[in-house]
């Protein structure tokens, strides 16, 4: 039996994320998988999402988070998730405040064959991140 779509994002963000099982990858996403963000579009297929995750999973070591889906065709699906971790290590610039931040990414992800092949990607990780640094002083 198939996973529908929303199965699938809900199990690789458990998988992947949470658990962090990054040899797992592949089972969700497609070599060539792409994300594009607010200002740029990042390729590199599996690499970018093991080190993003890597990234993710050392900088805020007790993430958790919560998945709602919004709205899910045969090949797309409309979802968000809210995001939970205490800021334990820096992050893309940002030093560690020892803070716990709540964030939430909303995603249109695009599936090919079953995999997860583009994504379209906004977070406000950025703002959390610059609000505590900025009341940490």
């Amino acid at each position: 039996m198939t996973q529908s779509l929303s199965e699938t994002i809900k199990a690789a963000n458990q998988v992947l994320i949470v658990d962090g099982q990054l040899a797992a990858v592949g089972d969700y996403f497609a070599s060539d998988y792409l994300v594009n963000l607010t200002d740029h579009e990042m390729t590199g297929g599996h690499k970018i999402v093991k080190d993003s995750i890597k990234m993710l999973r050392h900088s805020f070591p007790d993430v958790r988070l919560e998945l709602e889906v919004f709205l899910e065709s045969d090949t797309r699906i409309a979802w968000q998730r809210t995001l939970r971790g205490t800021h334990r290590a820096a992050y893309r610039g940002f030093p560690a405040t020892g803070q716990q931040l709540v964030w939430r990414d909303m995603v249109v992800t695009q599936f090919r064959d079953g995999l997860i092949a583009q994504e379209w990607l906004v977070t406000d990780l950025a703002e959390q991140l610059l609000r505590t640094s900025t009341h940490k002083k």
